[in-house]
């Protein structure tokens, strides 16, 4: 057996025990993707012609976080409801109160990341003023972030961490803790590792417009399809490969980024048809 064939057999063998447990908690897996879906539908609301491209500005620090732990649930519950499925089989119960003190830890785990997101924008704008600007640094920096998020995606700790995200199991039986207290320590661990695995590709989501319901998707598709389809290598890869291509134009021609919007000026294709 080749080494990619033995990666993808173990990756299946973890993901496998998540999968069968999501076929057996189907309410649970169902409540987690409405909360998905009403959080799609609230947050594109919210965001509704706010997509400032690159660099967007955040606005209030409530109505941003707010704003990103809708989003988060939005994005991530969808992928970690196997998870959170496997986590409720194995404590042998079919109530939903702890799976979903379980996906509350987890949840607090990323609007803390966010909470350190606007902190960081918000220093980094009063040290260093309008840094970020389209006509200024903006876009290098955004383009830069592509191609480090691409290399980030081919190292060992991002291998790490996305193996605690694709084998489950091992991670919820080496954690184990009981009580309502312990499901919030495990979501929130779990949710740790997730960030590991997803930082750089969150960064990649403020390079493009974080305001963008389009960009938000795509991010979305990429944390689901590393994190759900059998290869972990085709995984990292591929979307290390789109995160390339997108740094690459991001700084030699962002106008050949589809549904990129320029600060200041809406999306290039419209800036250039207003030039003719």
């Amino acid at each position: 057996m080749t080494a990619t064939a033995h990666e993808s057999a173990l990756d299946q063998g973890g993901l496998a025990p998540a999968y069968a447990a999501a076929r057996t908690r189907l309410g649970l897996i169902a409540l987690l993707l409405t909360l998905a879906g009403v959080g799609w539908w609230w947050t594109a609301r919210e965001m509704q012609d706010m997509d400032g491209g690159p660099w967007t500005e955040l606005g209030t620090v409530t109505w941003f976080l707010a704003v990103w732990v809708v989003m988060m649930a939005a994005m991530m519950f969808p992928s970690v409801a196997p998870t959170v499925a496997l986590y409720s089989k194995l404590k042998h119960t079919r109530a939903l109160g702890a799976p979903l003190v379980f996906a509350s830890g987890y949840l607090l785990v990323w609007g803390a990341v966010g909470l350190l997101a606007y902190a960081l924008a918000r220093s980094g704008g009063q040290l260093f003023g309008d840094v970020l600007a389209w006509d200024s640094a903006g876009r290098w920096v955004a383009g830069a972030t592509l191609l480090v998020a691409a290399v980030y995606e081919l190292t060992p700790l991002k291998d790490v961490c996305l193996g605690k995200c694709r084998t489950p199991l091992g991670f919820l039986l080496g954690s184990w803790r009981d009580g309502l207290s312990g499901a919030m320590q495990m979501g929130a661990r779990h949710g740790a590792w997730c960030v590991g695995c997803c930082w750089a590709l969150m960064a990649s989501l403020f390079a493009l417009g974080v305001m963008s319901v389009v960009w938000m998707a795509l991010v979305t598709g990429l944390i689901a399809f590393e994190k759900l389809i059998p290869s972990r290598r085709v995984a990292t890869y591929g979307t290390a490969a789109l995160l390339l291509v997108l740094g690459v134009l991001m700084l030699v021609a962002p106008d050949g980024i589809p549904t990129l919007t320029i600060p200041g000026g809406g999306s290039m294709s419209s800036m250039n048809e207003m030039s003719r």
